[in-house]
């Protein structure tokens, strides 16, 4: 029996949606630009945005980096000011910082070393970092995005 389309518009339909899916395999295959590193393609504006969902969000920079007001909250008027570390290990461990340093404004440290710190865990020192600092490893491109937006904060005190 031969074969015989059941409605020649959903035929149609589906080969436009193949020879549409192809072209864009083609599009993508032929310009590789279209796949470049996330940097490549973001403005300023948009690097710093998502450095600050990282910040703010997922990373949780904040919790640490910012003094408390009177009520024990980050107190947003000196956002990632540094501050005395709030709380203490639940045994006593060796390095525990009582202090976090300031990420607003000029972070310590070169671009590079932050970054490098960011998406290794390595420090300037060339070891971890000390307690309470997590241990991350960003993108590069999630790192970059977190300096930008450090070094966007405008520093009040």
């Amino acid at each position: 029996m031969p074969y015989r389309p059941v409605n020649s518009a959903i035929t149609s339909l589906y080969l436009i949606g193949v020879l549409l899916g192809a072209a864009l395999l083609l599009t993508i295959v032929a310009k590789p630009n279209v796949l470049a590193a996330p940097q490549e393609r973001r403005s300023h504006s948009t690097q710093i945005e998502r450095g600050k969902y990282i910040v703010e969000g997922l990373a949780g920079c904040g919790y640490c980096h910012t003094p408390r007001d009177k009520d024990g909250n980050p107190d947003r008027s000196k956002w990632l000011e540094g501050a005395p570390v709030f709380y203490e290990p639940a045994r006593p461990t060796e390095g525990w910082a009582n202090t976090v340093p300031r990420l607003a404004g000029l972070p310590p440290g070169s671009d590079e070393e932050l970054i490098k710190l960011l998406t290794t865990s390595v420090a300037r020192t060339g070891k971890a970092p000390r307690w309470p600092m997590p241990r991350f490893y960003m993108t590069r491109t999630d790192a970059e995005a977190v300096v930008a937006y450090l070094k966007s904060i405008d520093v009040k005190h």
